[in-house]
């Protein structure tokens, strides 16, 4: 079966390679930069511990400096899946949400008919060319000159005219032996409506070529000078080739420029891309004369994970820039977001860079907000909030935007940031006063050093307890492998939040299953050494009973389903009070107040360790109460010979 020309590259444009290659490899945190695409892993094509793997996002390509193993979205899937290509493109297909093409006997013929489009679009531009350079041309290369666009500028982006003639452009192109069904169907010219010979689409413009990512020419845009025009700008229709909902002004271009390292600027225009291009940031886009899609959007992603959407500052302007915003926001997700720069009152890129240079776009560009406060700014600005009914009135439109984001971690910052600006706003505070008039004050000795030098007192969050407590049930399985197997589902969902602990939980669970304990001791001290040490060598794993000397097996069972009881526990409360967080945006009710009593009773659960958590585990309750029964008749904390 063949494919239909240009499936592959909507199919490629539409998947990201390292979200592909995340299902099969762990990316190493200290050399992934995920902002820039530049993901890092031990590769899966060969067994080793150092990240040798690198995947290009923007550039769809990955390569092993271990095996040499390279490649696409589309040979990874075949080399780890074991596939043939089409079963491949099938797998991947389905994840970008593409539908199949049907078997096509005719899609040979297909595919000649696209080329043979792109040549006559070809064909097109060099007449265009040809004409600009003409006596006719004068006005245009005028108009040109004075926007800052010499003759090199011009070559550059292969800026064309069209001269107001009915058929210039089809008795150009009948003249060399093309049909002109095919003018017609490549959107050059149009059949009239009482019928005749096609006339020329373009007339008394300026032409400006309009290129896929591949470079090739699938559209036209066309810039009139006469100001009594029907429409200053008109492009080229849909076409086989050309899809402007799917399409961006100087893709091809702006993605070499965003894999050097340029931010991707979206402007509103033409003349805006080439005004930004030509002083210096190379990497600028620009939709095709209609508002921003969710498929360009995507393609804009796949250039750079942060664009700057760059419109004029003009009421109309602002506008357009909200609805992006309101298109991003269901589609965001961790590392791909926007950020919006706002041009000066009555400016656009171009004229902005005319009459202040490029140092102060720059200027505009690094002031660029994200969207969270467009949003905020739209909601609030230029208005008072001095009832409550108007304070809810904002509740209920700022969480209205909040449920639109599929993501739930970024929901979640998204509702955090909320909150403390609502607290600016309305004049509160999320802390009160230390000190109160006639309060007596008293002072205490300051920490020793040693309590200067704990976790708790060095963290800075309110997850310190927590860290303290992970680090506690890893000592333990690492001291005493032979538990691991039995508390592994457990082992495998804790929350870790250090990269130390990662590491040392991925050695611990490869040792799950050796039946010799001598053997698998050795093999967690071989793979996670440095970091095995460190936790070790913490205050309050070295007091801990279970890892004192000759700490019986059994204890070190019952303090481990505890303290993985607790953990569970937290947890739970951790994720109920989440969903909760996004509903204190309003009024609170019953069911949020019923929340945050089972959260409030989850941690207290949590603090109490009971039974019944640790039972769930693969405990035996009886047994353990046995156990640990046994262990206090024994005196267990004498030591031996006393």
């Amino acid at each position: 079966m063949s494919l239909p020309a240009g499936f592959l590259d909507d199919l490629r444009n539409r998947v990201s390679l390292s979200g592909v290659v995340a299902r099969k490899v762990i990316w190493d945190a200290r050399k992934s930069n995920q902002g820039k695409g530049d993901m890092w892993a031990p590769c899966p094509f060969h067994q080793e511990k150092s990240a040798s793997f690198h995947v290009d996002d923007r550039k769809g390509f990955y390569y092993c400096f271990g095996c040499h193993a390279k490649g696409d979205a589309l040979s990874f899937i075949r080399e780890t899946e074991n596939l043939g290509f089409m079963e491949a493109v099938e797998v991947l297909a389905r994840e970008a949400g593409l539908t199949m093409p049907a078997r096509d006997p005719m899609a040979a013929q297909k595919d000649q008919a696209r080329k043979s489009l792109a040549d006559v679009m070809e064909e097109a531009v060099k007449f265009y060319r040809l004409q600009l350079a003409t006596a006719g041309g004068q006005t245009a290369r005028s108009y040109l000159s004075g926007r800052a666009l010499g003759p090199e500028a011009q070559a550059r982006w292969d800026i064309g005219w069209a001269p107001d003639q009915r058929q210039g452009l089809f008795s150009s192109l009948t003249a060399k032996g093309i049909s002109a069904d095919l003018i017609v169907e490549a959107g050059l010219c149009a059949h009239p409506d009482g019928g005749g010979a096609p006339y020329d689409r373009f007339r008394g413009r300026i032409i400006f070529p309009i290129r896929d990512a591949r470079g090739r020419c699938v559209g036209l845009g066309g810039r009139s000078l006469d100001p009594e025009a029907r429409a200053k700008y008109l492009n080229s229709p849909e076409t086989p080739l050309f899809d402007k909902g799917r399409s961006l002004y100087n893709t091809a271009s702006a993605r070499e420029a965003a894999g050097k390292g340029a931010p991707l600027v979206v402007a509103e225009g033409y003349m805006d891309v080439i005004a930004l291009s030509e002083a210096g940031f190379k990497s600028a886009v620009a939709p095709l004369g209609t508002a921003v899609t969710a498929e360009q959007l995507q393609l804009m992603w796949r250039i750079h994970p942060e664009p700057v959407i760059a419109l004029d500052g003009d009421k109309a302007g602002v506008r357009a820039a909200l609805r992006v915003m309101d298109l991003a926001l269901p589609l965001i997700e961790a590392g791909q977001g926007l950020r919006f720069a706002i041009m000066p009152q009555g400016l656009d890129p171009d004229d902005l860079i005319k009459q202040q240079g490029p140092t102060a776009m720059q200027q505009v560009l690094d002031s660029a907000q994200p969207m969270i406060k467009l949003l905020w700014q739209r909601e609030t600005e230029g208005r008072v909030f001095d009832s409550p009914e108007r304070k809810a009135t904002l509740d209920k439109s700022l969480r209205a935007a909040l449920k639109t984001i599929k993501d739930p971690s970024i929901r979640e910052h998204y509702g955090a940031e909320i909150k403390e600006l609502r607290y600016r706003l309305f004049g509160q505070t999320t802390q009160k006063s230390l000190f109160r008039k006639g309060q007596k004050v008293s002072f205490v000795a300051p920490p020793v050093s040693a309590t200067r030098s704990s976790i708790l007192a060095n963290a800075t969050d309110a997850r310190a307890e927590e860290f303290m407590r992970v680090s506690v049930i890893l000592a333990i399985a690492a001291t005493y492998p032979q538990l691991i197997a039995a508390f592994e589902t457990a082992l495998e969902n804790l929350s870790l939040t250090d990269p130390s602990h990662d590491r040392l939980l991925r050695a611990l669970l490869a040792q799950a299953h050796n039946p010799d304990t001598d053997q698998a001791l050795t093999n967690i001290r071989t793979d996670a050494g440095a970091d095995l040490d460190a936790l070790l060598n913490l205050t309050h794993i070295k007091i801990a009973p279970s890892m004192r000397s000759h700490a019986p097996l059994e204890m070190a069972r019952l303090s481990l389903a505890e303290e993985l009881a607790k953990h569970e526990a937290r947890r739970r409360a951790h994720r109920e009070i989440a969903d909760a967080t996004e509903d204190l945006l309003g009024l609170a009710d019953e069911g949020l107040t019923w929340r945050i009593i089972q959260a409030n009773a989850a941690r207290q659960n949590a603090d109490r360790a009971p039974m019944d958590e640790v039972q769930d585990l693969g405990e035996d309750r009886a047994e353990l109460s046995k156990q640990l029964q046994n262990m206090i008749d024994g005196q267990i904390w004498k030591k031996n010979g006393r």
